[in-house]
């Protein structure tokens, strides 16, 4: 129970990493507001937690629409009176290079960059009451370079910059800003990517496997798991960071 009495918000929690995160914070004992822009999954993934004797409360929310992002925190303010955690999770996946058109762009930074720091804006208000946690998900996309891939990697490089920035201005009021920069994990994402290449999942776990350490893709708990030390007090000096994980693939 090491987020006993907590009141965390995941975004883009209906599904992969969003979903596993805010299934185990609820595990642990924390009050977990799920935000996500698929209604129908989100309040399964809800009903779910609640069936196993968690508490949760659902958002529909598009958080490249600054309305939405206000939402989030002032449901979570109505229904649980206070927020601990945030984790930016919720992303848009725009692999394209140079034949991303502007719509392209805009949608990217729109919901990686321009809706995750909207996001913490509202959050931090409430948050400066109490203290707490914020984790970004970046990506390992952010380090490497990938074929035909800019328009995503350079919205999860920025991702890295805004945990920085972040940390230092959130610091005095005693609320540390971290970030999970995942490898290749098993995520409906991840899915879709094999149905455009014409891989099956044996295909693709061996091949994203041989990249790293491991030898195999991540799973969404895994990340999850990662998650919830940087949200718990275990990780109480800890600030400004990023966190790999991604099974030894950026150490190579």
């Amino acid at each position: 129970m090491r987020l006993k009495e907590k009141v965390a918000i995941v975004t883009g929690a209906a599904s992969g990493i969003g979903q596993a995160t805010a299934e185990l914070f609820a595990e642990e004992g924390a009050r977990v507001v799920l935000a996500d822009i698929d209604t129908k999954l989100g309040e399964t993934v809800t009903n779910g937690i609640r069936e196993k004797g968690g508490q949760a409360h659902f958002v529909g929310a598009d958080i490249s629409s600054t309305a939405d992002a206000r939402k989030i925190s002032e449901q979570t303010i109505q229904v649980f009176d206070g927020i601990n955690i945030l984790v930016n999770n919720a992303a848009t996946f725009v692999l394209k290079g140079f034949n991303a058109t502007v719509e392209d762009w805009q949608r990217s930074l729109g919901v990686n960059v321009t809706g995750t720091a909207m996001v913490t804006q509202y959050a931090v208000e409430h948050m400066k009451k109490t203290g707490g946690a914020i984790v970004n998900l970046s990506s390992i996309s952010a380090f490497i370079a990938q074929p035909d891939f800019f328009a995503y990697s350079s919205t999860k490089a920025a991702l890295l910059q805004m945990t920085r920035n972040m940390a230092m201005d959130l610091g005095r009021y005693k609320i540390r800003v971290n970030s999970i920069c995942p490898g290749t994990i098993l995520t409906p994402a991840s899915f879709r990517h094999m149905e455009k290449l014409g891989l099956t999942l044996e295909q693709f776990d061996a091949e994203e496997g041989a990249k790293t350490f491991l030898g195999r893709a991540g799973r969404p708990r895994e990340v999850a798991h990662a998650i919830l030390f940087l949200v718990s007090d275990e990780s109480s000096y800890v600030t400004g960071a990023s966190l790999m994980v991604d099974g030894g693939y950026t150490a190579q």
